[in-house]
């Protein structure tokens, strides 16, 4: 025989309206009108044969029926509230997987994973390293780091910072023969390339810099190596400011002039719709997105 179950959007509510005893106040906690509460009551009287509510004085009372039935049903709810919570909780431990750019991997992310972890002991992270990702989210991939221009569909989807593209060198190439006073004097320098050479094309039209020859220089298919390259002083670079920022802040890399170009790409933090305010998921987005923010606050700031 098959079981009679109630309709259970009709249920809940007659469990708030038990419990308010105030259709106006089970309707403002579920976030629908009072209209809306009274149909399910109804609803669910038909359903059972019986009237559940009845009023005297103005003031809502449960029926003898009514009443009994909530007593029955209240610690029904109170057990799925009690099991959501469990799991919810179990969401934030465990482990979680990371997909992003191996350059964005080792120069931002690794570096400061211990914070993370000291914040979410039982959150074991795994980096998942990718040349180029897909912008899809795998079934094996939890949250993913993107760069490009935020337009990735059926993804939740949040900015970390303003990307800027900026000159920077090794203080060696200042001890040689050819001076680096001046934007112009990047035409004696051998310029590094990021995947492209148009990054170099548009810093030289903004500086104001004509003659410029950007089209000699080896490229590098990572950001984290056109980096190094500039650190062992093979040229100077056009980086991004968030990669290049520890070696900018150790000394091993200056930035020679103060003209930077605003990129129209940027890194995001990406995870499913449905799951960016669930558990460890939550816990590792926000870490990101305060992290950033704390470190790029006045950083290369074109409005100072």
């Amino acid at each position: 025989m098959a079981s009679r179950l109630p309709p259970l959007k009709a249920l809940r509510v007659f469990e708030a309206s038990a419990r308010q005893l105030s259709f106006t106040r089970a309707a403002e906690e579920l976030f629908v009108t009072q209209a809306a509460v009274s149909h399910q009551i109804k609803a669910l009287e038909e359903f059972v044969g019986l009237k559940l509510f009845m009023r005297k004085n103005r003031a809502l009372l449960l029926t003898e029926e009514g009443q009994s039935y909530y007593l029955d049903i209240k610690d029904v709810f109170n057990n799925i509230h009690d099991a959501t919570e469990k799991l919810l909780a179990r969401g934030e431990k465990g482990a979680i997987t990371v997909s992003l750019q191996p350059s964005f991997a080792i120069q931002w992310l690794v570096p400061r994973l211990k914070a993370f972890n000291a914040l979410h002991p039982d959150v074991d992270v795994r980096i998942k390293a990718v040349d180029q990702p897909d912008n899809s989210l795998t079934e094996d991939v939890d949250i993913a780091i993107y760069y490009g221009r935020g337009r990735w569909p059926d993804v939740h989807a949040e900015q970390l910072h303003k990307e800027y593209l900026i000159p920077v060198c090794s203080p060696l190439l200042f001890s040689g023969n050819k001076p680096l006073e001046s934007p112009k004097d990047l035409i004696n320098h051998t310029l590094l390339h990021d995947s492209s050479r148009k990054d170099w094309k548009r810093w030289f039209k903004e500086a104001g810099v004509k003659g410029a020859n950007v089209n000699h220089g080896p490229i590098f298919s990572h950001s984290a190596m056109v980096v190094q390259a500039a650190v062992y002083g093979q040229g100077v670079a056009l980086a991004h400011s968030v990669l290049a920022k520890p070696d900018i802040d150790s000394g091993r890399l200056i930035c020679p002039f103060d003209e930077v170009l605003e990129s129209k790409s940027a890194h995001y933090i990406v995870c499913r719709e449905q799951q960016s305010d669930v558990g460890k998921i939550a816990a590792f987005r926000e870490w990101v997105l305060d992290t950033v923010a704390e470190e790029q606050e006045g950083d290369f700031d074109e409005s100072e």
